[in-house]
């Protein structure tokens, strides 16, 4: 196996588990609606998750651990996804909270920045942003 074969193995590792989360928090209401449903096939080939890994992600997205990436603009593109996930339906209850905070601190983040990083992120996010404005903003300083 080249060195290449095993940066894209890693790199599609970290999609695995990034896709997992992803369906976690799309059903962590019990149901995944035809919103969500449509951005999880947006996401599956925008992380190149196969039809397979797909179904296998959907029957059990815990079995894929959380595998965070280097940079932290990969690690801010990751919190962009799942705030994208997580307004579909123009909300954020309590349980996609709690999870999108365990998943803010899988990735890296410390508990305290992780709750800023949220919190700022919701009020942002309330409009519904593209990765370029949600990574403006979030960096600015009120």
């Amino acid at each position: 196996m080249s060195f290449t074969d095993l940066f894209e193995s890693g790199e599609h590792s970290r999609n695995l588990g990034h896709f997992a989360s992803i369906v976690s928090i799309a059903a962590v209401d019990g149901v995944i609606s035809p919103e969500e449903e449509r951005m999880l096939k947006r996401f599956a080939r925008k992380l190149d998750i196969t039809e397979t890994e797909y179904g296998q992600v959907l029957k059990n997205p815990k079995q894929f651990p959380i595998s965070p990436p280097n940079s932290a603009d990969r690690r801010l593109e990751r919190m962009h996804d799942l705030f994208e996930m997580i307004y579909a339906d123009h909300d954020i209850d309590d349980d996609e909270r709690n999870l999108i905070e365990r998943y803010a601190i899988g990735l890296g983040y410390t508990h305290d920045l992780a709750s800023k990083l949220i919190k700022r992120s919701i009020e942002i996010y309330e409009g519904g942003l593209d990765l370029e404005d949600y990574r403006y903003l979030l960096n600015k300083k009120k």
